[in-house]
């Protein structure tokens, strides 16, 4: 299963807006991904759920893992890896 480790760039996390310009990105996927945070127990939730995403408590510097399965993960994970990179909150 594809992976990906990548920081949160946003000054707020994966709140509010981030959070909703996030789960739009993986809506728009052919395959389903998850998110997990780092150094955390839990287990990964649906990176296509605003509820999910928000309740991981994502913050600025925080790393997160996105994982996906099938034809187009390893691009689908790209392009997520470099949305999470960039700081949403500026655009």
């Amino acid at each position: 299963m594809p992976e990906r480790t990548v920081t949160i760039a946003s000054r707020v996390g994966l709140h509010a807006r981030p959070a909703m310009l996030f789960v739009k990105a993986v809506s728009e996927q052919a395959v389903p991904v998850t998110i997990a945070k780092s150094g955390t127990t839990g287990d990964p939730v649906d990176a296509s759920s605003i509820l999910a995403v928000m309740a991981l408590g994502a913050e600025h510097g925080d790393e997160v893992v996105l994982s996906s399965e099938g034809d187009g993960a390893h691009e689908a994970l790209d392009a997520l890896v470099a949305l999470l990179s960039s700081d949403l909150d500026a655009e």
